[in-house]
């Protein structure tokens, strides 16, 4: 079999954590696998290289930030190769640019638009094993770009896609995704297999495992993804294509985000465009905007509230601050987060968002925003309640069992 391993950042986060790995790959190497190897920079590299930059100016060049950030899976990727190497293996590292990923000119978050794997066939066809820095590759004219966060993931699914690998898995610190945050619900219990759609949703929801880019490609690519931990030999969590029999799960999983900011707009004028010209604004400065509710119009004049990233926070505040000529006023609230029940098995099950609602009220937790899909009920409450939601909810659905 031809598999594609992804350790992130703690996993490679010394020389240690890298013996580890090294271990790891050897034993697969020894299964007879063929082995393609993606790696993250060491834990707080990226950031010490971050405050290098930061040193000389708060807002560097994103070219050169490319070229600065890159380096740290480039570090990571010779130092497994030199160690494996040590071991007697064959084996090989390459940067983005020999690993031929192409992306497109957008430094700091670029896409990638092809991948040619010649030189990584022409390796493992002679018995080499090949590690790749992960989170990077060349655009047109040769210049080094960075694929933003979660980067490292998003090369190891496309590598796997085009080396057409038998699976790909990505290790972390965790063995698994679980049916919610441990640390916040002892009773979470570890999930075989999810689909695509669920784990898109729990990434872009909150869960940290892996990020939604990587799992929107591997969905695309038809990318058959493990998650796994680098510290246990767990079998870890599939995840693949919706099946009939995932349908019979009622609930997958819960997740907590923390990371979110309300915006309440108050007596916004009711005029065609007004929540365009809002939206446009807030989009042109990168901020990424969640829930929205706007209620009827009456009197000439609407409320719309809307959720953004904490870290957004104040930036969108100083946009609304801006737009005050139609609005009669504003709050702003740090003070929340966002509870989200999934499951594919929402689609063919009535009765899942009545009784999360019914958990709320029998817990005196008030829900200010709502938003549904076909597999998903997110609620907004009291950062105060978050925990205390997610526990209940978990004991609601049965998931402990």
């Amino acid at each position: 079999m031809l598999i594609v391993h992804k350790y992130g950042g703690t996993s490679v986060g010394d020389v240690e954590r890298i013996e580890n790995v090294t271990n790891r790959v050897a034993k697969a190497r020894e299964a007879g696998d063929d082995i393609v190897v993606v790696v993250s920079a060491m834990s707080g590299e990226t950031n010490k290289l971050i405050g290098f930059a930061h040193h000389f100016t708060k807002e560097p060049a994103k070219k050169e930030m490319d070229m600065l950030l890159s380096s740290g899976e480039r570090i990571t990727a010779a130092l497994l190769s030199i160690a494996l190497q040590a071991r007697g293996y064959d084996a090989v590292a390459m940067t983005g640019r020999g690993a031929g990923i192409v992306t497109d000119d957008t430094h700091t978050y670029a896409r990638i638009k092809s991948i040619d794997p010649k030189a990584m066939h022409s390796a493992i066809k002679a018995g080499k094993i090949v590690i790749v820095a992960g989170f990077q590759g060349v655009n047109q004219d040769g210049a080094v770009t960075t694929l933003g966060r979660g980067g490292s993931d998003l090369s190891a699914v496309a590598l796997a896609a085009a080396l057409k690998a038998d699976q790909c898995e990505i290790y972390s610190d965790v063995d698994g995704i679980y049916t919610t945050d441990p640390r916040i619900e002892p009773n979470a219990k570890k999930l075989d297999v999810i689909s695509y759609d669920e784990m898109l949703e729990l990434s872009s929801l909150g869960a940290k495992v892996l990020q939604s880019r990587s799992v929107e490609l591997a969905k695309k690519l038809n990318v058959k993804l493990y998650a796994k931990s680098s510290f246990s030999d767990n079998i870890g969590t599939l995840i693949t294509k919706e099946s009939n029999s995932m349908e019979e799960v009622l609930v997958s999983g819960v997740v907590l985000d923390k990371n979110q900011a309300r915006v309440t707009l108050r007596g916004v004028s009711d005029r065609p465009g007004i929540a365009s010209e809002i939206f446009t604004m807030l989009a042109k400065e990168n901020i990424n905007v969640d829930m929205i509710i706007q209620n009827v119009g009456a009197d000439g004049s609407t409320n719309l509230g809307f959720t953004v990233p904490q870290s957004d926070h104040e930036d969108a505040k100083k946009l609304m601050m801006n737009f005050n000529h139609d609005i009669e006023g504003m709050d702003f609230d740090e003070h929340v987060c966002k509870v989200s029940v999934v499951g594919v098995g929402m689609k063919s099950h009535s009765g899942v968002a009545a009784t999360a609602f019914t958990v709320m009220a029998t817990n005196s937790i008030n829900i200010q925003m709502i938003s549904t899909s076909e597999i998903k009920v997110s609620m907004v409450i009291d950062e105060k309640y978050g925990e205390l939601a997610i526990r209940t909810l978990h004991e609601a659905y049965e998931l402990d069992k």
